[in-house]
């Protein structure tokens, strides 16, 4: 069984950063915005789909692929703190302020929207 879950929570974890990556270069070569669009669209979104899939009350074998593998490879916090403190050090405070706000209350409010919306469907 412990085999079993490795194996979900891998292979979702697989899938998610190949989704990021995907992502990333999508909006590195499309978008110019002033903020680290990336990692923002990747965070907010992952908010919303975990609090959807939480929400509707998936089984755990879909919240280990799903959840823990694939939304945990998906988001990224450690990239979310790396360019927060690029915006903080080129002295951009507007923009530092408006990323956190953004990332911070944006990804509360979708994962509290995505949670009603999966509760709808549960």
């Amino acid at each position: 069984m412990i085999f079993f879950t490795f194996l979900l929570v891998g292979v979702g974890g697989f899938l998610g950063a190949v989704a990021r990556y995907s992502a990333s270069q999508y909006f590195n070569e499309n978008h110019t915005f002033r903020l680290p669009s990336a990692t923002l669209f990747v965070n907010i979104l992952g908010s919303f789909l975990l609090g959807l899939l939480i929400g509707k009350g998936t089984s755990e074998m879909w919240s280990l692929l799903l959840g823990t593998g694939f939304l945990g490879s998906f988001t990224t916090f450690s990239t979310f703190k790396l360019e927060g403190i690029q915006l903080h050090v080129d002295k951009r405070r507007k923009d530092f302020i408006l990323y956190n706000v953004i990332c911070y209350g944006g990804g509360i409010l979708l994962a509290f929207v995505g949670y009603e919306i999966g509760r709808l469907f549960a």
